[in-house]
């Protein structure tokens, strides 16, 4: 398929125009015009970027791309080893940040509550990011936190009684502990993002709310494998995953 074609189906699709994001969104780093072969990943790191190149790869589509806002605009180091290994390769880069956390069906939100069996029936925080659901039956926090480690395949950090029982259940992927306050005003006995900071433990003990940690990349890994599988079988192109692990 033709590149540009693939940038203009994303970039409808994910609705570029109604977010205001710290990064661009779309197209990052041209590189053939046909694609063929298309590889999805959570973040553009040079480990990714020279796995997708051995593959064979005519684009990336991941999560976390590239020139944030304040980012320094040099074009050294560890800049330069990835757009290097991307421009040696021919690589397109399309980067899709909260367009990609915040679709109904392909995002990280969406997908991330689709394994946790959470069907939203609300949102809240800035832009509209934040999701809430009411479970089917109350569940204890620590059943649920069990459920959590089992789908991700990671222990997380839980802040909380363990036999709190829980109706409301609120989340955000990623890097969104920021918008625990919101979740706590929106109703939520829980809230599960993939960071915690200092203050976390604090807002959880004082208001009573749960918080969980469930890993900024593990929370983050879905979006992208459901977009590039639809893109695939749309477009009629090869597609792979790939999953360069991260604790964090």
């Amino acid at each position: 398929m033709d590149r540009i074609e693939l940038e203009l189906y994303l970039n409808n699709l994910l609705e570029i125009g109604r977010f205001k994001d710290y990064c661009p969104n779309g197209l990052q780093v041209e590189g053939s015009r046909r694609v063929g072969k298309l590889a999805t990943g959570v973040t553009a790191s040079l480990a990714f970027l020279e796995a997708a190149a051995e593959w064979g790869a005519d684009a990336v589509l991941v999560h976390h791309g590239y020139f944030w806002k304040n980012e320094a605009p040099q074009v050294t180091g560890r800049k330069y080893q990835r757009l290097k290994t991307l421009l040696a390769n021919d690589l397109n880069l399309f980067a899709y940040h909260l367009p990609l956390d915040s679709h109904p069906e392909f995002g990280n939100n969406a997908q991330l509550g689709a394994r946790l069996g959470l069907i939203a029936d609300n949102r809240f925080g800035d832009q509209d990011l934040g999701w809430i659901a009411s479970l089917p039956m109350s569940l204890s926090l620590e059943h649920f936190t069990a459920t959590i480690e089992n789908e991700l395949g990671r222990k997380p950090l839980v802040f909380g009684n363990p036999d709190t029982e829980l109706r409301r259940v609120a989340w955000c992927t990623g890097g969104a502990q920021g918008f625990f306050d919101d979740a706590i005003a929106a109703g939520a006995d829980v809230y599960i993002s993939g960071e915690v900071s200092e203050q976390t433990m604090h807002i959880a003990a004082e208001s009573g709310v749960a918080y969980v940690a469930a890993g900024h990349h593990a929370t983050e890994r879905y979006g992208v494998q459901a977009l590039g599988a639809h893109v695939a079988e749309h477009f009629d192109i090869e597609h792979v995953f790939i999953d360069i692990d991260n604790p964090v």
